[in-house]
């Protein structure tokens, strides 16, 4: 994710740009004064993300501690800088082939995982890899590496002209199809540079990915087919990135990524990362009306509201508008319906990374990832990470916070500790209550010894409306089921 951070925080777009997205007047008319408007879904409230703050020091909650001196780097994480010269690589978001339903897939008697992998002295190399391993071995050491899924020219795909602008991969999900393919849903970013209208783009893009494998048990990437682009906003559910940026303030943090792929009841989905739009909420300064964002009495929300008008970040509050959105995808994996979001996070924060959700024990559970230093909390810091859960009776909500608040884990770490976590993913088991938790340990580029790494997995419990981590429960690095 730390890439991520190059296209970064712009203005409220002008009137005519949201007419040419199609939101009209009305989605920027002034009120001018108090209202409540949920615009028909679920939010992350200025009420529980201050409550996250005292919360947090209860050891439910807490990112177990690792033992540096056991941490290993990747053995099989090779590749080559922009010489052809061999090098260690960073490897920072995962996630796993999964089953429909969430749970890891057996693709032939091996776990896959894709990564975001990279050279550690080069920032901008961000690109999906394919590591495998056989089932019922655990340790750090069975996994292997097929390389890079794509090739670079795999992108120039007749047609797809946002495709054959793709400058890096970023994260997504992979299912295991009926017929024992596999489907591949990543992010791609365009490039950055505003002099020539390039805007580090985000497009929701998807490919069969091709396999085969030898006697001697290595699997091979044998090329990608029906590689396309599915979705890169609407304006009206989801901001996009020309409403963010095109009036040239880049103050903006534009999101469109992390596809995750879900079904229920026969039909596909992709959850993910995305900015409201002008029909749902949208931001600006007359997002500090609307009572929906707070919660609580009405003394809280006047209160809260002057503060925030007050406050010296309030620019960057009023562009807050982080959202978990979904759209319904085709057979054929292309776009057939752009829904309402799930979830959205106005004035508490810009960005909610890595949607997940699945089906447990006949609730649905939807988790996000985001920092502290994004978030405009009192009592929230530049250091806090969260994963952060809701449930509901279905997949399309409403969505109740987890834990009363929505915090499911916390971590303080300094950014330069080796044991340092982020991008935790939450993967349902065959069996029981119990969920493993991925993550990516270390910061990228810090240490000449030590790369971005898997991270030891560990166990969190879910129970109804209430999770919580379970003691002396840290897996080997990178371990996606527990038998």
């Amino acid at each position: 994710m730390n890439l991520k951070n190059i296209v970064r925080r712009a203005t409220t777009v002008t009137l005519a740009t949201a007419l040419l997205a199609g939101g009209g007047a009305s989605a920027f008319a002034d009120k001018g004064s108090d209202y409540k408007e949920d615009y028909g879904f679920s939010h992350i409230t200025r009420t529980d993300a201050l409550k996250i703050a005292a919360q947090q020091t209860s050891e439910q909650f807490k990112v177990p501690q690792f033992d540096a001196s056991t941490i290993q780097n990747l053995p099989s994480a090779k590749g080559f800088d922009e010489n052809g010269n061999s090098i260690d690589l960073d490897v920072w978001d995962t996630w796993p082939l999964q089953n429909a339903d969430g749970t890891v897939a057996n693709y032939h008697g091996y776990q896959i995982v894709f990564g975001l992998a990279g050279d550690p002295k080069r920032g901008w190399d961000t690109f999906i890899y394919m590591f495998y391993k056989k089932t019922g071995d655990n340790s750090i050491n069975a996994w292997k590496n097929a390389g890079r899924v794509f090739k670079d020219t795999d992108k120039n795909v007749p047609n797809d002209t946002i495709l054959n602008k793709q400058a890096e991969e970023w994260s997504g999900s992979a299912t295991l199809t009926n017929d024992g393919h596999i489907r591949l849903f990543y992010t791609n970013r365009q490039g950055w540079d505003p002099a020539n209208g390039f805007y580090g783009k985000q497009t929701l893009t998807t490919a069969q990915v091709n396999t085969s494998e030898s006697q001697s048990n290595v699997l091979k990437v044998d090329g990608v087919e029906d590689f396309k682009s599915i979705f890169d906003g609407d304006g009206k559910m989801y901001q996009t990135v020309d409403q963010a940026f095109s009036d040239g303030d880049f103050s903006d943090n534009h999101t469109l990524r992390d596809p995750h792929y879900v079904e229920d009841n026969g039909h596909k989905y992709l959850v993910f990362e995305a900015n409201t739009g002008t029909e749902t909420g949208y931001q600006g300064e007359d997002s500090f009306n609307n009572r929906a964002f707070y919660d609580g009495s009405t003394k809280f929300f006047r209160d809260e509201k002057e503060k925030l008008l007050q406050s010296s970040s309030k620019k960057s509050i009023s562009l807050a508008n982080g959202a978990l959105g979904i759209i319904e995808l085709n057979d054929d994996y292309t776009l057939k319906n752009v829904m309402k979001p799930l979830i959205a996070s106005n004035t508490v924060t810009d960005e909610i990374e890595r949607a997940n959700v699945f089906k447990l024990n006949g609730k649905w559970y939807l988790f996000t990832d985001t920092r502290g230093a994004k978030m405009f909390v009192d009592g929230i810091g530049a250091k806090d990470i969260y994963m952060l859960g809701y449930v509901s009776n279905s997949l399309t909500g409403p969505y109740k916070p987890l834990n009363g608040t929505g915090l499911v884990l916390h971590q303080d770490l300094d950014p330069k500790d080796i044991t340092w976590t982020y991008a935790h993913y939450a993967i349902p088991q065959v069996q029981g209550n119990n969920v493993v938790i991925t993550s990516y340990m270390t910061n990228r580029g810090l240490f000449s010894d030590h790369h971005s790494t898997f991270a030891p997995s560990f166990l969190v419990n879910i129970k109804g409306s209430k999770t919580s981590v379970v003691k002396d429960s840290i897996l080997e690095q990178g371990q996606v089921t527990v038998e």
